[in-house]
């Protein structure tokens, strides 16, 4: 049989496949194949997180209370599609779209709303939003302001990775120029604001959503790293300044030993390139640190229940690849938002893992292994080759204007979709084992009617804020935008006065453009 990156995989494995000293590294030492911590989870386990956000600010403020009571160690919102893409719940764009795959955020009431209750100094806090990563950070900090909250004491991520959303998922705005600007620009603002962010989130779990393979998810996700780093050092940032706060995601799929080949390898890999070639010293800039979310696309709304044990052997395999923080998605997902007992059987997955399993008790179990060794080379060998293609073009950049990862990841999505179809490749309850029958399943539905009061809300907003200090701050923010100082300072001057997130938005379209993808026939 094949791996899912294309390589074969061997009946057996034995000595010949693997160097001598395989998996005799030592964890948390160069180049970190073992893990980035030499205890890894015999200390602690990892942070649970449980990605959350639905409707409106409050019912999602409901939400997080409800997970934190249930054990959730960590938070992560999902943002709904408008506030994705920059834009207000009252623009015509966003119509049908508000509260729909997340929470909508159009101001500091919403975020105000969103955390109420919740003390911002003791959660860690993972946003997934990209091209306005910066707006929604700048509001959770005068959010935790408010609260009595330092920049120095709030710990989590904003993803903020915009160059994967040229090549697998689209929410972006801005040209790719400007957009790695306002990367640079966020690093250097929380380096001096807030030092224990993390300032990005490299993603590939949404290209493994799109299609690829683990060797392209990692050899594309650390492609784009290393042109944010470039970006860094373009703007006069030194590297050990800057790198200790990058963090990474990933996806979780059920081939187990591939999975934890991969998170191996990637490890081994982002090590070797910031010391061989950014020249890194502070080991931290060497450490791959990584959120990893269950496979999203490899539930079906077939036989829902199912999905629990796919949720738990991608969990296990996430776990024992050495994960820093897990989201386990909910059986439902393929179907509609989770319900409550759903979002709190899947957090149960983890934390059965964590107390019951015994992986914590020991650091990478399957070090040693003559097959999980000798994949985790060859996950490393097809990544690596794959990552010297996109450098050919110049940089992840041009190779991404050029469609080389978007069509590699379509070639790969097209070979697993025959597969599956063939019945080459087996999926439960898809094209074997199926039901003449499914049984009903009642799904948490959004109530339509919360774009009608996102809509008042905002009038209410325009209509009691300082109107014209609030078009002078974004006039300000023009100016910045259209010369070289960092923008963040007068973005956030903006959001203090209630200014939203499209109007913010829509300032730096106005300076920056925005992103036309070339139609290519």
């Amino acid at each position: 049989m094949n791996a899912e990156s294309g390589f074969p995989v061997k009946p057996v494995y034995g000595p010949a496949d693997v160097p001598a000293g395989a998996g005799a590294d030592e964890p948390g030492q160069y180049p970190y194949t073992r893990g980035v911590y030499p205890t890894m989870y015999t200390k602690r386990p990892w942070t649970m997180r449980q990605y959350a956000g639905f409707g409106t600010a409050a019912e999602s403020n409901a939400r997080y209370h409800q997970l934190l009571a249930a054990g959730t160690m960590g938070l992560s919102v999902a943002f709904d599609l408008p506030t994705q893409m920059g834009y207000d719940s009252d623009d015509p764009i966003a119509h049908g779209e508000v509260g729909k795959v997340g929470v909508a955020i159009d101001s500091i009431d919403d975020m105000r709303l969103l955390f109420k209750d919740i003390p911002l100094d003791r959660v860690s806090t993972s946003m997934t939003i990209n091209a306005p990563g910066s707006v929604l950070l700048l509001l959770y900090q005068l959010v935790a302001e408010e609260q009595g909250v330092p920049g120095t004491a709030l710990q989590g991520t904003i993803q903020n990775d915009i160059l994967k959303e040229y090549i697998a998922r689209g929410t972006y705005i801005f040209p790719p120029k400007p957009s790695l600007r306002l990367v640079a620009d966020t690093f250097a603002y929380c380096k001096a604001e807030i030092p224990k962010w993390n300032t990005i989130s490299i993603s590939g779990y949404h290209m493994a959503e799109a299609g690829a393979s683990p060797a392209q998810e990692i050899a594309f996700t650390l492609a784009n790293g290393i042109e944010y780093v470039r970006a860094a050092i373009a703007a006069g940032l030194a590297v050990d300044d800057f790198a200790p706060r990058l963090s990474f995601f990933f996806v979780a799929r059920t081939t187990l030993l591939e999975e934890i080949a991969k998170f191996r390898a990637a490890r081994r890999m982002w090590a070797r390139i910031m010391r061989d070639e950014f020249g890194a010293k502070d080991p931290k800039s060497l450490m791959l640190r990584f959120h990893t979310q269950t496979a999203g696309v490899q539930l079906t709304a077939q036989q829902p229940e199912v999905n629990l044990i796919r949720v738990a052997i991608q969990a296990l395999g996430a776990v024992a690849g050495g994960t820093q923080s897990l989201h386990t998605n909910s059986y439902d997902e393929a179907l509609a938002l989770p319900t409550e007992k759903s979002a709190r059987l899947a957090l149960r997955t983890q934390q059965v893992l964590a107390y019951e399993s015994g992986l914590t008790g020991t650091v990478d179990p399957f070090a040693g292994s003559y097959a999980v060794e000798a994949l985790t080379d060859a996950v490393e060998r097809e990544a690596t080759a794959l990552i010297d293609r996109v450098f050919e073009y110049g940089s992840a950049v041009d190779a991404i204007e050029q469609g080389f990862q978007k069509g590699e990841i379509e070639a790969s999505a097209y070979r697993i979709a025959t597969e599956i179809d063939s019945g080459e490749r087996v999926v439960v309850g898809v094209n074997r084992f199926t039901l003449d029958e499914e049984e009903k399943y009642e799904p948490l539905r959004v109530d339509p009617a919360i774009e009608a009061a996102q809509v008042a809300r905002l009038a209410r907003l325009r209509e009691e804020r300082d109107g014209p200090a609030v078009q002078d701050a974004l006039k300000d923010l023009a100016k910045a935008a259209a010369g070289s100082v960092n923008v963040l300072p007068l973005m956030k001057d903006a959001l203090r006065l209630r200014a939203t997130v499209g109007e913010v938005c829509h300032t730096l379209r106005g300076v920056w453009g925005v992103h036309r993808p070339v139609e290519r026939f």
